[in-house]
């Protein structure tokens, strides 16, 4: 297994750890385990793994306060399965710092997408500003332009921060308060009418058919995902 991404799975759940395990080594990972909220970031602290997936319910503790204690110190990629499907309990996971959520139950080949892509995201080369690309659009974030079918696409500023902050996120759900601290700043973080607004206006002008969205996704009570 040398040379094998490490993955640390936490969860109470002997059964769902064991079977967690199996699938992911099959898949060709190495796997650590941990059952408790402390011993979880104990054991990211020892040997840091290269993905982390968390269940949110542990004995001493929740899945969001591991999130907000490793990031403390580290970005490691975090995937939260669980099988709390409340909104609220995702949103203050992703805000806490989760890249992905995934409810039980689950496919397993679903989990293992959610974790590759999220590691991919992980080693993105830092501070470049890429082109993203989905469907027939170019997003060029070094340049500020959007293209569809070569064509530049006028955007106003703000359609263009929103959609290059979902942009700089490939695959990843960003929150409603998320996006709007990002665009319009801290003041505006409850007014998530402006995201309906501006995300109608973006699959107006990108989406082959804005009604039946395939790239600017709504994550119902959550936020946004964008699908490359």
């Amino acid at each position: 297994m040398t040379g094998a991404a490490r993955i640390l799975v936490v969860d109470d759940e002997p059964q769902v750890l064991r079977g967690l395990s199996a699938a992911l080594a099959a898949a060709g990972y190495e796997v650590a385990t941990a059952g408790t909220a402390a011993s979880a970031i104990e054991a990211a602290a020892l040997l840091p793994p290269d993905a982390v997936v968390l269940d949110l319910v542990l004995p001493d503790g929740t899945g969001v306060e591991v999130c907000r204690r490793l990031r403390e110190w580290t970005q490691v990629p975090i995937v939260v399965v669980s099988a709390v499907d409340e909104e609220t309990e995702k949103i203050a996971a992703l805000d806490a710092g989760a890249d992905d959520y995934i409810t039980k139950p689950y496919a397993v080949g679903e989990l293992l997408a959610r974790v590759r892509a999220a590691m991919r995201r992980a080693v993105a080369p830092a501070g470049e500003e890429p082109e993203v690309a989905f469907g027939e659009v170019t997003v060029d974030l070094a340049l500020r332009e959007v293209r569809r079918g070569g064509e530049t696409v006028h955007l106003t500023p703000h359609e263009y921060g929103l959609l290059a902050e979902l942009a700089r996120h490939p695959g990843r759900v960003l929150t409603h308060r998320a996006l709007l601290v990002a665009v319009w700043g801290p003041g505006y973080s409850t007014e998530t009418h402006y995201l309906r607004v501006y995300m109608g206006n973006l699959r107006r002008k990108l989406e082959a058919d804005p009604s039946r969205p395939a790239h600017l996704i709504t994550e119902t009570g959550v936020g946004y995902r964008l699908r490359v």
